[in-house]
């Protein structure tokens, strides 16, 4: 019964920033872990970042600095703040969370079903 509806994606040009949005049908008190993955054309899909329920969050070393990942517990909703968008970041962003961090290694995180981000000139 859980759900995870992405939001905020869309077409924007190299350079420009972009907020996505994450809203929980529950209290996302309740998970201990949220995150945004993401997949590109062709390829495999991969970690964005992370945020447990103390506030705590780990990122790609690759997007780390231009990436941040937030809550508003208020609202049950998690954000990506994205800035300084490349053609790289081309890609379909996935939230998903889990209650305990052994369900989500071990794969049985709620998902959303994506928001599509195209960054081009």
């Amino acid at each position: 019964q859980v759900q995870l509806v992405e939001s905020g994606g869309g077409m924007v040009q190299p350079g420009e920033s972009l907020r996505l949005s994450c809203a929980a049908s529950r209290s996302i008190f309740s998970f201990n872990i949220m995150g945004w993955y993401r997949q590109a054309p062709g390829k495999q899909r991969e970690l964005v970042a992370t945020i447990t329920r103390g506030g705590s969050t780990n990122y790609t070393d690759a997007l780390k600095g231009r990436f941040t990942i937030s809550r508003d517990n208020a609202k049950n909703t998690v954000y990506l703040q994205m800035n300084s968008l490349k053609s790289e970041d081309t890609a379909v962003y996935y939230c998903n969370a889990a209650l305990t961090i052994s369900r989500w290694a071990g794969d049985m995180a709620y998902w959303g079903k994506g928001t599509l981000v195209t960054v081009s000139s």
